[in-house]
């Protein structure tokens, strides 16, 4: 039996670093998925700034900046911040999130699909019917 020379060691050593690497991203992303799983409609909270309420209510932060006067880049101020600074109360900051939210998504789930017909009927023309040629 052989023992590895020092390139051999630098080899398995950065090997276990891109595993460990990996690893870590792995648990980091399932982690995250598994979070915001569980954490979609959220009652809004004081403490919750404006791009994890989009987040958790899937509607893009920009309408929320909109609704509330703000410039369409990002805020991290919680919402307790952003009415202070408003001069409102924190009641009425999130009344008017939940009202952008409302109107940002659709009020009705998507269409299903067009229910199948044995037979498509061709309207007919005021004259009366016509021969049809074949090409």
């Amino acid at each position: 039996m052989k023992n590895f020379g020092w390139r051999q060691w630098l080899v398995v050593l950065a090997f276990l670093l891109v595993v460990s690497f990996t690893g870590l991203f792995a648990v980091r992303t399932v982690r995250r998925a598994i979070y915001w799983h569980y954490h979609h409609d959220e009652p809004i909270r004081p403490w919750m700034n404006l791009g994890y309420i989009a987040r958790s209510y899937d509607v893009p932060p920009w309408i929320l900046s909109q609704a509330l006067g703000l410039p369409p880049k990002p805020d991290r101020r919680p919402i307790r911040e952003i009415a202070r600074a408003q001069n409102r109360s924190v009641n009425e900051v999130i009344a008017i999130l939940e009202d952008a939210i409302v109107h940002a998504r659709p009020p009705y789930p998507p269409p299903g699909p067009l229910p199948l017909r044995d037979k498509v009927q061709k309207p007919e023309p005021p004259d009366g019917p016509t021969q049809e040629r074949s090409p």
